[in-house]
C-alpha cells in the first residue's frame, strides 16, 4: 500500500531531485513574495495616472497581503490531502493569469480587485513550499533549506523596490508601473512546465492521525475571514474620511473580538469531538509552534511596512526617482540575504536567541532611522539612512528563517501544510495589519502637515515609532519562548 503523503516519512527521492524540486518552489515563493513589495514604488505612478485615492492605494498594497493570508490555511490543508504538487501548479497558473489581468488594468479600482485575487493565488501557492521542506528534507538540510527560504523572503523583499524603480524609471511612469505586474507572466511561463516536470508527484490522499481523512473546517475559515476583515476595514479605510482617523469605523473592532470568541468556542467543540478543525489541537497545543508563530504576526507587522513608508518618504517628501527609492533599500536587501543563509546552518545550535539577537539589531536600527529622517537635514539623510537600513537588514536575517525553522521544528510531518498554512497567516496577516496601520499614519500626518519635506520626515519618524512598539512585542516573545526552551532543556 502506498504512504500518505502527509505521513511522516524518510525522503526517498536523491539529493539532485530534492534541490531540483527545492528550487522550482523557491522560484514561484520568490515571485509571490516580490510582489509584496515591488508595487511600492509604482503607487506614485499608480495614484497620478488612475487617479487612485489613499483608500485604494491602501488596498492595492494591504489587500494582497490580506487575501494571500486568508488562502493560507485552506491551501494547506488541501495541499496535505490533494497533493502539494497540484496545489503549487494551481496557485502558480493562477498567480501568472491575474499579473496579465493587473498590467491591463484600466483603472485604480479593478486593480484593486485583481490585487484581492492576485493575493488568494500567492496564498494557495505558498504554503506547499513550507510543507515540501518538511517532507524532502530532514535535520541540517532542511535548516539549510530554510535558510535559503528565508534569504528568498528578504531578497523578494527588498529587491523589489530596486526592481520596481529600474522598471518605472526606465519605461516612464505612464506605463512603467504596470511593467511591475506584467514581470511575472514570463517568469510564470517558464517555471510552470519546470515545475510540473520536478516536482514530486502526489501520492494517495493522507489523513491527519492515520485514521480519518484530512477535511476542511468551512466555518472555522469564514469565522477567521471574518475577523479579519473586521479587524482590517478601519486600518485601511481611516485615511479616506475626511475627519481622518476619527472617522474610521472603530466599531468593527468590537466585531472582530466576537468573532474571536465564537472561533474559539467551535474549534475547541470540533477538536473534543476529534473532527477536522482549521486550529487542530495538535498545533494549538504545541506551545514552541504557537510563540513562533504569534512573533512571526508581530514581527511582519514590523518588518514588511516599513518599506512602503520608506519608499513614499524618499519620492514624495525627498522628490526622488523610484530608482534611488529602491536603491536606498538595497543594503537591506544585501545583508539580510547574508544573515539569512548564515543563521540557517546555526539555528538548530543556537536556537531562539539568534531570533532575540536579530530582534534588538532591527530594532535598534529602526531608532537609528528615526532620528537621521528627524535631526538629519534631507540631503545627508538620504544617503545615511541606507547605511542604517544595511544594520537593520542583518538583524533580519537573523529573524526570519531561523524562526521558521524552530516553529516548525516539533510539527509532525502529517501536519506539515497545515502548520505552514497557519504559520505563513500568522506572517501574511500581520503584515496586512502593519501596512495599514503605517499607512494609515502616514498619509494622516502628512495631510496635516502640508508638502514640505520636514512634514514627509516627521511623517517618517511617527509612523516608524509606532513600527518600534511592534518590534518591541515581537522582542518580548522571543525572549520569553528563549527561557521557556532553555528551561525545558535542562
Amino acid at each position: 500500500m502506498s504512504t500518505p503523503e502527509s505521513h511522516p516519512r524518510e525522503p526517498t527521492a536523491s539529493d539532485s531531485q530534492r534541490w531540483r524540486a527545492f528550487a522550482m518552489v523557491l522560484g514561484g515563493g520568490f515571485m509571490t513574495l516580490l510582489d509584496v513589495s515591488i508595487v511600492n514604488v509604482a503607487l506614485p505612478s499608480i495614484q497620478s495616472v488612475l487617479g487612485a485615492t489613499a483608500s485604494e492605494i491602501q488596498w492595492i498594497v494591504a489587500g494582497y497581503s490580506l487575501t494571500f493570508g486568508l488562502m493560507l490555511v485552506p491551501a494547506g490543508r488541501f495541499g496535505d490531502v490533494f497533493g502539494r504538487r497540484r496545489m503549487f501548479l494551481v496557485g502558480l497558473a493562477g498567480f501568472t493569469l491575474v499579473s496579465l489581468a493587473c498590467g491591463f488594468a484600466p483603472s485604480a479600482m479593478m486593480l484593486a480587485v485583481l490585487r484581492l485575487i492576485q493575493g488568494a493565488f500567492a496564498g494557495v501557492m505558498n504554503p506547499q513550499i513550507s510543507a515540501l521542506i518538511q517532507e524532502l528534507f530532514q535535520g541540517g538540510d532542511r535548516a539549510r533549506a530554510f535558510g535559503m527560504f528565508g534569504m528568498t523572503v528578504s531578497l523578494s523583499t527588498a529587491i523589489g523596490p530596486l526592481l520596481g524603480g529600474v522598471l518605472v524609471t526606465g519605461i516612464g511612469a505612464e506605463h512603467g508601473w504596470r511593467s511591475v505586474f506584467l514581470i511575472n507572466v514570463p517568469i510564470g511561463l517558464v517555471l510552470l512546465p519546470l515545475a510540473a516536470r520536478f516536482l514530486p508527484p502526489p501520492r494517495e490522499r493522507g489523513s491527519s492521525d492515520g485514521r480519518r481523512p484530512l477535511g476542511l473546517d468551512v466555518p472555522g475559515l469564514l469565522l477567521i475571514a471574518a475577523i479579519v476583515v473586521a479587524f482590517m476595514w478601519p486600518f485601511v479605510t481611516g485615511s479616506s474620511h475626511a475627519e481622518g482617523l476619527a472617522g474610521a469605523p472603530w466599531w468593527l473592532l468590537a466585531v472582530a473580538a466576537v468573532l474571536g470568541s465564537a472561533l474559539v468556542w467551535w474549534e475547541r467543540r470540533l477538536n473534543r469531538a476529534s473532527r477536522p478543525a482549521v486550529l487542530p489541537a495538535a498545533l494549538v497545543r504545541n506551545t514552541g509552534f504557537v510563540m513562533g508563530a504569534t512573533l512571526a504576526a508581530a514581527y511582519f507587522a514590523g518588518f514588511t511596512s516599513i518599506f512602503i513608508v520608506m519608499t513614499m518618504f524618499y519620492q514624495d517628501g525627498l522628490g526622488t526617482s523610484a530608482l534611488v527609492a529602491g536603491l536606498a533599500q538595497m543594503p537591506f536587501a544585501i545583508t539580510s540575504a547574508i544573515a539569512s543563509r548564515w543563521s540557517g546552518r546555526r539555528v538548530m545550535r543556537a536556537g531562539r536567541g539568534i531570533v532575540v539577537q536579530g530582534l534588538l539589531i532591527m530594532t535598534v536600527s529602526v531608532i537609528a532611522i528615526i532620528a537621521t529622517a528627524a535631526l538629519v537635514p534631507p540631503l545627508i539623510a538620504q544617503w545615511a539612512i541606507p547605511v542604517v537600513f544595511g544594520v537593520a537588514g542583518w538583524g533580519s536575517g537573523l529573524v526570519i528563517s531561523p524562526n521558521q525553522t524552530l516553529t516548525l521544528a516539533d510539527v509532525p510531518t502529517a501536519l506539515a501544510g497545515t502548520a505552514a498554512g497557519l504559520l505563513q497567516t500568522f506572517q501574511r496577516l500581520g503584515g496586512s495589519v502593519g501596512l495599514a496601520l503605517l499607512t494609515t499614519i502616514y498619509f494622516a500626518r502628512v495631510g496635516s502637515g502640508g508638502d514640505d519635506v520636514e512634514a514627509y520626515a516627521h511623517a517618517l519618524a511617527l509612523s516608524l515609532a509606532v513600527n518600534v512598539v511592534i518590534l518591541g512585542v515581537a522582542l518580548g516573545i522571543a525572549f520569553a519562548d528563549a527561557r521557556r526552551r532553555g528551561v525545558s532543556a535542562r
